[in-house]
This record gives C-alpha cells, sequence and structure tokens, in this order.
C-alpha cells in the first residue's frame, strides 16, 4: 500500500500527530459532511485515517532500523 498520496494531499508528514491527521482531514470534508446527520461515516473515516496512519508510522519505523 502507498502512502505517498495521502500524506502529499494533506500536506502532512508520517511523524504527524493523530490530532494532526484529523485536523487535515476535516479541511478536505464538505460541509454537507460536517453535519450532524454525517457524523457516524464521519468519524468512520477518522478511523480509518488514523488506522492508515498507524500502519505508516509502524512502516517508517521499521524502514529506518
Amino acid at each position: 500500500m502507498t502512502y505517498y498520496g495521502t500524506y502529499c494531499r494533506l500536506n502532512l508528514h508520517v511523524s504527524a500527530s493523530n490530532m494532526e491527521v484529523i485536523r487535515a482531514t476535516r479541511r478536505k470534508l464538505s460541509a454537507k459532511a460536517m453535519t450532524r446527520e454525517y457524523r457516524k461515516a464521519r468519524h468512520d473515516i477518522y478511523r480509518i485515517m488514523l488506522k492508515h496512519h498507524a500502519d505508516a508510522q509502524t512502516l517508517v519505523r521499521e524502514y529506518r532500523l
């Protein structure tokens, strides 16, 4: 799996904190996605992003050793 595109679009580095990933993701969501009606879907997106972020951090940590 490639993480380059995700971090490029979010303008982040793999060493970014989880909160920075969530903030960057929120900036990419539409106004409609930020409504209460889409709260569960939005939180699912955050969980997926944080899972990919943790995987990317693990990959980088192992590569650098």
